[in-house]
């Protein structure tokens, strides 16, 4: 991973991180949000990968069910956030859609991916912070505007 603060001022700091071969995604991009104590930050990326695991949460079972990809997929969008979660480290949220060779469409909470060959990745923080709070009727920790 290499990376690139691209501005810095009223209250924001952009950058620019780029992803290598092999490198596993949202490892990475969580020691990088971590390591800098991003606590509201907004994240978007374009690339490829050579295979990710992808996830649909449902409500019923109140978990993920999980989408193996074993083949290389473009980037077609990957947005996100990061906020801090309740027990105080940021937490990243990646929703992924991955552009498949026969042309189809496959997305959903990007649960992790193998990056090949680059993926190019935006985050642009805001000094302000975002918490998520556990919410036990659907499972799941969400943005709490109120925090």
């Amino acid at each position: 991973m290499q990376f690139k603060l691209l501005g810095e001022g009223a209250g924001q700091r952009i950058f620019v991180v780029i992803l290598a071969p092999e490198e596993a995604v949202v490892a990475t991009l969580t020691r990088f949000v971590q390591k800098r104590d991003l606590t509201a930050a907004s994240v978007t990326a374009i690339g490829a990968f050579r295979r990710a695991t992808l996830g649909f949460f449902d409500l019923e079972r109140q978990d993920y069910h999980r989408i193996e990809l074993d083949e290389q997929c473009e980037v077609l969008s990957l947005l996100g956030d990061c906020a801090l979660g309740e027990e105080g480290s940021p937490i990243l949220h990646l929703h992924v859609v991955l552009g498949m060779r026969n042309g189809e469409a496959k997305g959903g909470h990007l649960i992790e991916a193998l990056v090949r060959p680059t993926l190019e990745v935006m985050i642009k923080e805001n000094t302000s912070t975002m918490v998520r709070t556990y919410r036990p009727e659907f499972g799941i920790a969400l943005i709490d505007p109120r925090k």
